[in-house]
């Protein structure tokens, strides 16, 4: 695989483009719970497949370069990018997971995003892991995808290079007091600095349509979450002003 350091592109691949649609990719049809579970059974869908299901029941949509990160970080050990497309499609054909590419009219996406789908969900509560994915979810637009996708890629980025790093919470709700409104930001990061937790809030913007209004509506959000703060909200017991991030 291509290190992070190696890839040379000036425009970030989740940057919308003008006119840009999620094209749909995976497979329509049927597909029996009696067939999937054959197949668990037989061996054909194994743990690492069941990993895969849990990095997307956490993250929501991932790339296949970001699967397989996630999965070398979790243990497992794929000899290169083919493997892991392999159990992509085996995935995908039995409708356990979906994928989308982006197109707009200066071309096709060179990357395939992935989702859970219904079967996957089955397969989760049969091993009582908690999923509360909805059929609703994949039916979300570009810039939602590429915001989600970014955020992601944020916290990859800690998991893999940041050895302080304590803990991660993707979409961690917050509670700006005045407004009397719940909001979720991108991701809470906690970082152990000499046995002191050091929290950082994301918050990802994508510039489409009223991006400008919505962020300043999440600011104001955010300054009164902060202005309002007592040690234990939102099981946050320090929190600084400063450690507020906005990632383009």
């Amino acid at each position: 695989m291509v290190e992070d350091n190696e890839i040379k592109t000036k425009v970030s691949p989740f940057a919308i483009r003008e006119g840009e649609v999620k094209v749909f990719d995976g497979y329509d049809g049927y597909v029996s719970m009696d067939k999937i579970m054959s197949k668990v059974n037989q061996g054909i869908i194994t743990d690492v497949h069941f990993k895969i299901i849990e990095l997307l029941n956490e993250f929501e949509f991932l790339t296949s370069r970001q699967l397989f990160q996630l999965l070398e970080k979790r243990g497992v050990q794929l000899k290169n990018q083919e493997k892991l497309t392999t159990r992509l499609d085996l995935l995908t054909k039995n409708k356990i997971i979906t994928r989308y590419y982006f197109k707009s009219s200066s071309g096709e996406g060179i990357f395939r995003v992935y989702a859970l789908e219904k079967m996957g969900k089955y397969l989760l509560k049969s091993r009582d892991i908690e999923c509360k994915w909805q059929p609703t979810d994949n039916s979300k637009p570009v810039e939602m995808v590429k915001k989600k996708l970014a955020g992601n890629q944020l916290v990859l980025s800690y998991i893999r290079k940041v050895k302080a790093l304590k803990s991660y919470k993707l979409k961690p709700e917050l509670n700006a007091k005045t407004f009397n409104k719940a909001f979720k930001p991108t991701a809470l990061v906690t970082l152990d600095y000499s046995g002191r937790d050091i929290n950082f809030i994301y918050e990802v913007v994508r510039r489409d349509t009223n991006a400008s209004e919505q962020l300043i509506t999440r600011m104001n959000y955010f300054k009164d979450f902060y202005q309002n703060f007592q040690p234990g909200d939102s099981r946050i017991y320090e929190c600084s002003s400063n450690h507020i991030n906005v990632w383009r």
